[in-house]
């Protein structure tokens, strides 16, 4: 016993030791990434291989011998045919864009029309495949920006939504000169919507005074803690109509087929009313679309990946812990409460 507790102590005293040099490293290394510029990479992807390769795949698992050799032959003479044919495809350059409240994919978007714009040319086009239910009005519209300058550049740009396109989402995907929805995608929520707390009456239950000083009429309309007036909402409440009016414009200049002050009202429309109301221009998907176009041109997937810092990748991942723990527990909250 006298031996295991000395080695007990001994081991202790060196977990202890290497823990410390641990967090020393990791503290030199967080000191020293601080303040200085990660530059990314751009990854880009040939689509038109994985296609041919899920195509190779399934012949092998389907057709016999004779069958496959067959194939392999008529493959290679169209081949053959087509490069004796001369001339270059088209490209089609796909983008992702996966839109959360601050519209953060907007770093990476920005860099890879930046990189695409290089070489595109009104021979080619640009893929989006959209996903966002809309964000901050600042945000988005620097988004959107970025994708007028595919336009601008005269270069065909295209919209998949295969999920939703929504309020800031949808002012992005107006802009494409085509919109390709799925049947149930949600699309719309042309408005502009603002909301806060007000805990004034409870502070001044409890005989707690909060100050707002500032210096312009109307440089704090609503606020939180303080006490708010008619004047100040009415005046928040013209912000939010410019804005809408903006919107609106916004998206009639780009889609001037739609009737604009129908569908700015706010509502969401599924993909296949949305077809009705000129939302969209067709119902597919974007795997659909993207593998005819594998038929007719050279697909190339953008990416543009950043390297995070160690710091970067250390809050990331506790992040990710967090949300995943959060989400556990909410689950089992939800199935107390309801099973």
């Amino acid at each position: 016993m006298e031996f295991l507790a000395e080695y007990m102590g001994f081991l202790a005293k060196t977990v202890t030791l290497v823990v410390a040099i641990v967090v020393v490293l990791v503290s030199i290394a967080l000191l020293r990434g601080k303040g200085r510029r990660h530059v990314g990479q751009l990854q880009v992807d040939k689509l038109n291989d994985f296609y041919k390769e899920l195509h190779q795949r399934l012949e092998q698992s389907v057709l016999d011998k004779d069958q496959l050799k067959a194939a392999h032959k008529a493959e290679a003479k169209a081949a053959k045919l087509e490069k004796k044919a001369g001339g270059h495809k088209p490209r089609v350059y796909v983008l992702d864009f996966d839109g959360d409240i601050k519209a953060s994919a907007t770093d990476r978007l920005r860099h890879e029309i930046t990189a695409l714009l290089s070489m595109a040319t009104a021979n080619d086009e640009v893929v989006l495949r959209l996903e966002s239910g809309g964000g901050m009005v600042h945000s988005y519209g620097l988004a959107s920006s970025q994708l007028a300058r595919i336009r601008q550049a005269g270069v065909p740009l295209t919209i998949c939504i295969d999920k939703v396109a929504a309020s800031g989402g949808y002012m992005m995907a107006c802009i494409g000169e085509k919109i390709i929805s799925a049947p149930f995608a949600i699309l719309g929520s042309i408005g502009v919507v603002a909301q806060l707390p007000n805990v004034h009456r409870l502070l001044k239950k409890h005989d707690i005074d909060f100050e707002v000083l500032t210096a312009g009429e109307y440089k704090r309309t609503l606020t939180v803690f303080g006490e708010n007036t008619e004047k100040g909402r009415e005046k928040f409440q013209e912000d939010l109509e410019t804005t809408h009016e903006l919107f609106k414009n916004f998206v009639a200049r780009y889609r001037p087929q739609l009737a604009i002050e129908q569908i700015a009202t706010g509502e969401v429309w599924l993909g296949l009313s949305a077809l009705e109301k000129q939302l969209v221009d067709e119902l597919k998907t974007s795997d659909e679309y993207l593998a005819e176009r594998a038929k007719q041109a050279d697909l190339y997937h953008l990416h543009y990946a950043e390297k995070k810092s160690l710091q970067e990748r250390v809050g990331l991942a506790a992040s990710v812990a967090l949300d995943r723990f959060a989400l556990t527990w909410l689950s089992r909250l939800q199935q107390q409460r309801f099973w």
